[in-house]
């Protein structure tokens, strides 16, 4: 039987620092290779500007909550993922934090967005911050657009349809590897939408999971998962 979803979002950090323990490894197990060197300067300017591109991005309520942004982006640069998916894009709110810590860690996030006219905006978005070469928009339906991802996989965030949850998961499982987080938003407040997917996280002997509090602007919340093997 899954816990009860008012759980505290401090209780989350330990599943955050086991995720630590493959920081910086790759499929193969080894370490990855050094980043290039950077100029500070432009990267100080480029951090600022993105920092206020954010600080002014207009959200409309399909965005991800600041804080739930923030929280990701903190979970993948913590976990040194590579190879990332995010399901329900929007107009890139949350793709732009996960976005920067994917390309700090020299990794690459493919966000899935059934709306064409939506996809756009969010490359548009993506493009603004110069993130373009580091995330990936694919238009269409994620119970199709799943099925055509190729190689393995170490962070998904599902963010859609919530009664698809399970099955959305179910697409990307067989890509996952060993150690791989998963983060799935508004387990709260659509508990009863997702049964199947709670319950299988919660009970599958490959999984620990933890439900957790990020916003402070939403009575809701996300449930974090690790792979065990």
């Amino acid at each position: 039987m899954r816990p009860s979803a008012a759980l505290l979002s401090t209780v989350g950090l330990g599943l955050l620092v086991a995720a630590c323990a493959g920081k910086g490894k790759t499929e193969d197990g080894k370490g990855a290779p050094a980043a290039p060197a950077a100029d500070p300067e432009a990267d100080r300017a480029r951090d600022a500007f993105r920092k206020k591109f954010l600080a002014e991005f207009i959200r409309k309520g399909l965005d991800t909550a600041p804080e739930d942004a923030q929280f990701l982006r903190l979970l993948v640069a913590a976990s040194g993922a590579k190879r990332g998916v995010e399901v329900g894009s929007f107009k890139g709110y949350g793709a732009i934090h996960m976005g920067m810590a994917f390309e700090r860690n020299g990794g690459h996030l493919f966000t899935h967005e059934i709306d064409p006219k939506i996809a756009d905006e969010c490359r548009e978005n993506l493009k603004k911050v110069g993130l373009e070469k580091t995330v990936t928009v694919v238009t269409g339906d994620a119970l199709q657009t799943l099925r055509q991802l190729e190689g393995t996989f170490d962070f998904v965030f599902i963010d859609a349809k919530k009664d698809d949850y399970l099955k959305y998961l179910k697409l990307v499982e067989p890509k996952l590897m060993p150690g791989a987080v998963i983060v799935a938003d508004n387990t709260i407040r659509s508990a009863k939408a997702m049964p199947d997917y709670l319950d299988y996280v919660f009970q599958s002997p490959d999984y620990e999971s933890v439900t957790i509090r990020a916003s402070m602007e939403k009575n809701d919340g996300m449930t974090v998962t690790y792979k065990r093997r």
